[in-house]
């Protein structure tokens, strides 16, 4: 299988990472200051995040936590989360879904990374709204 390329999701660096398993697996950066998406749930996929680098702000059912490199965080089915870098500098991170299925939001909303321009055209106008159309066939349950 053709490794993924690397691509701008709304404003965070998203590389996808082949895996033989039932899950997708990929590697994040967030510039400082970026939010992430509108507060979604998944009915079917669990999700976790390990920081390795810097820190990151999520909301967990209407909660504040910051996890820090080293430390992880994993979203059951139905949970409602965001997350934001709140810090000053990047913040790497790995990302799970289980089942297979979400990497398909990565590779269809985002935009290659070696376009001019990428990082802000992937928070565009027209990207946010194919998000919020779309979003629910990759099981992502936006809540506004």
């Amino acid at each position: 299988m053709k490794q993924s390329t690397t691509k701008w999701v709304l404003g965070h660096k998203v590389t996808p990472h082949n895996t033989t398993g039932n899950y997708d697996l990929a590697l994040g950066e967030t510039p400082p200051g970026v939010p992430g998406p509108p507060p979604h749930l998944h009915h079917n996929l669990e999700e976790s995040f390990l920081i390795t680098e810097g820190e990151m702000e999520f909301m967990i059912n209407g909660e504040t936590r910051i996890v820090k490199a080293g430390e992880s965080v994993d979203l059951p089915p139905n949970t409602l989360h965001t997350f934001r870098n709140a810090g000053t500098g990047p913040c790497k991170w790995v990302n799970i879904h289980s089942p297979k299925g979400f990497r398909a939001f990565f590779e269809k909303l985002g935009i290659e990374s070696e376009k001019d321009n990428a990082r802000e055209d992937s928070v565009a106008p027209h990207i946010i709204e194919e998000v919020i159309k779309t979003a629910a066939s990759y099981d992502m349950q936006i809540k506004m």
